[in-house]
């Protein structure tokens, strides 16, 4: 029995979505607020602001500007700008000045400068250059978190058909544990709003507009060349829809390149900016002056950076000492891991598989990546009235939602002809799921092996597998109240603990 559309206007939930999304930031910028008001930094070297070393850029030198009408205000903004932050601000303010700071990515640097030089440009003469740059970051990530929020709740609903589902899934991001990160000037909310945006997009078929934003979320961060893995997943669907269903291999040499160039186009930003690092740093030597890694067969400097000066490399994080921050990414280890065996265990066949001529369709599986409605069982059948109303409504989503899974997969195309409406939204999760649950566990496992361990929160902070599963879990009658608990204890706590010990300078993630 197919499960009953929810009679909520979907505008609601997106009022609703936006208006968690907009408290939880408050929430955020409270909390941190609060905290630096209360403690001391630890670390105090955020309020010195040495000039650039080219003087080419009068305007990141004026900082020191006595006349500020409000240096308070100026004071706050700097004394804000930590960890990582401290490298993007001055990347944004001077250029790449220094070896590791190639190790942080243009997108966010560059935005915060347009932003700098342009809407807030009014106040350098009120609060300085340097706070205008930190204000700059503030604005732009925390507007980006708005929209990935609401576009988490868009690209659920293209998934699961369930707005219910799909609402408890973006509030679960909206307060997500990494949200300090997301309220502060790091990549996270830039690569995050590209590449939901551009899975949404993908999934509607704008695949031009898909691969613009999976290639701006490359140039956020390094991980966001992995999103061309949902194109080659496409292709490699349609290339077997052209070859074994439809007998016709000519039709796959389109599909293939078509993939292969837009995988390329993602890959673009990742190799300029590896290609501008190398001509900045190795070209101004000569060739038996130059720096080891300058002269290797292929000069990565991404790779160069992140073994020598932060020690990221294969089990390098694997030492006794470092057993507080594998503690520290267990619950999102586990929360991957468990979110990757939940999904796999509804078809490993269709898993296995990657997909791949998955018919026919069993109609109870697919029911079951819906939240069943009583310990996994459907809901029983209402009124002939509300099964007349729920099936109109399923019907107008069907006709929506033919063009977002058209060619994706032959399950989609054997149940759009079937004419099967309850089977026709199910019958193509598992497929469209597959690949999320690729990335994050290629994530997770990268998390877990190579980088350090710690970051997993983060670096998987974006994930909507996780979230799906979350919402899944506490919206199962039997287990919703004890996990539920878990999941929000777990949230909040680090919620709080990540607001007061980031926003002072101490180690968090």
């Amino acid at each position: 029995m197919m499960r009953k559309s929810s009679s909520i206007d979907p505008r609601d939930h997106t009022c609703l979505v936006l208006k968690y999304a907009i408290s939880s930031r408050l929430l955020l910028i409270t909390l941190i607020s609060l905290w630096r008001s209360f403690l001391s930094p630890y670390d105090t070297s955020a309020f010195i602001n040495p000039g650039c070393l080219s003087s080419a850029d009068a305007n990141a030198n004026a900082d020191t500007d006595p006349q500020l009408l409000f240096p308070h205000v100026a004071s706050a903004l700097e004394g804000s700008i930590v960890w990582d932050s401290v490298y993007y601000v001055r990347i944004a303010q001077c250029g790449y000045e220094y070896e590791q700071s190639y190790a942080f990515f243009p997108l966010l640097p560059m935005c915060i400068s347009l932003l700098s030089r342009t809407v807030l440009a009014p106040l350098i003469p009120i609060i300085g250059h340097k706070a205008v740059l930190g204000l700059s970051g503030y604005v732009l990530n925390n507007i980006a978190f708005v929209f990935t929020a609401l576009y988490i709740y868009r690209l659920s609903i293209l998934i699961l058909n369930d707005s219910e589902v799909a609402l408890r899934a973006s509030i679960l991001f909206c307060f997500n544990p990494a949200s300090v990160f997301y309220s502060s000037i790091y990549s996270e909310s830039l690569y995050a709003v590209f590449s939901i945006v551009g899975l949404y997009n993908l999934l509607g078929h704008a695949n031009n507009v898909a691969t613009l934003c999976f290639a701006l979320s490359g140039a956020a961060r390094s991980n966001g060349m992995l999103n061309a893995g949902y194109f080659c997943f496409q292709a490699m669907h349609q290339a077997y829809d052209a070859i074994i269903l439809k007998k016709h291999a000519s039709l796959a040499l389109p599909v293939v390149v078509s993939g292969a160039f837009r995988c390329f186009c993602i890959f673009i930003p990742f190799v300029s900016f590896q290609a501008y690092g190398y001509l900045n740093i190795c070209r101004r030597h000569a060739e038996d002056e130059m720096i080891p890694w300058c002269r290797a067969r292929i000069p990565l400097l991404y790779d160069h950076i992140q073994s020598h000066y932060w020690g990221v490399g294969f089990l390098k994080y694997f030492q006794v000492k470092q057993l507080p921050n594998f503690l520290l990414a267990t619950p999102v280890l586990s929360l991957a891991i468990c979110s990757i065996v939940y999904y796999v265990k509804l078809s490993p066949k269709v898993f296995f598989s990657l997909g791949l001529g998955a018919f026919p369709v069993n109609k109870e599986l697919f029911a079951y990546i819906i939240p069943p409605g009583t310990n996994g069982e459907p809901e029983t059948p209402g009124s002939l009235e509300d099964e007349t109303s729920s099936t109109l409504q399923d019907a107008q989503s069907l006709r929506q939602r033919k063009r977002f899974t058209k060619g994706w997969s032959p399950v989609r195309n054997v149940s759009l002809q079937s004419g099967n409406v309850s089977s026709e939204g199910r019958a193509c999760l598992p497929v469209l799921v597959i690949p999320f649950i690729l990335h994050t566990g290629f994530m997770a496992a990268t998390a877990f092996l190579v980088m350090h361990v710690q970051v997993a929160t983060r670096f998987l902070s974006a994930s909507p597998l996780l979230y799906w599963f979350t919402s899944h879990v506490m919206m199962t009658p039997s287990i919703a109240k004890r996990w539920g608990y878990f999941i929000w204890v777990y949230c909040a706590s680090y919620i709080l603990i990540g607001s007061l010990l980031f926003s002072n300078f101490y180690p968090f993630t």
